[in-house]
């Protein structure tokens, strides 16, 4: 799916400091925890919980905190739509990224199964 490159500059530029209060406020509310939110981060991208905080305090834009990740090799396995987009149709690379951690928080948020949202057999 094409995206206009305002959107996708506009997406690089957000903070993980910005955006992870939203993640934790989305997924307490649905009676998940921090951890579980941790969990899945460092499943897509490789970060410790420690390494995420620093990410946080350090204000990291999305652009380097994919860049420093190490993409799990079954994030290629997160399909479906967020936002309005088909994750697996996203051309922009750092886009079809951030909506992948979109996705998996929103499967945790929806009560989805640890096992099934890290695409474990």
């Amino acid at each position: 799916m094409k995206t206009s490159t305002t959107h996708n500059q506009r997406i690089a530029r957000m903070t993980l400091a910005s955006v992870y209060p939203l993640y934790l406020a989305k997924v307490e509310k649905k009676g998940r925890t921090e951890e579980e939110l941790d969990q899945v981060i460092t499943w897509l991208t490789g970060f410790s919980k420690d390494k995420i905080q620093q990410l946080i305090k350090e204000n990291a834009t999305f652009e380097a905190f994919f860049q420093q990740a190490t993409l799990n090799p079954n994030a290629h396995l997160i399909t479906g739509v967020i936002c309005g987009y088909r994750v697996e149709e996203i051309e922009d690379t750092l886009t079809q990224q951030v909506r992948y951690l979109d996705k998996l928080v929103d499967e945790l948020a929806k009560g989805r199964k640890m096992e099934k949202i890290l695409r474990s057999s």
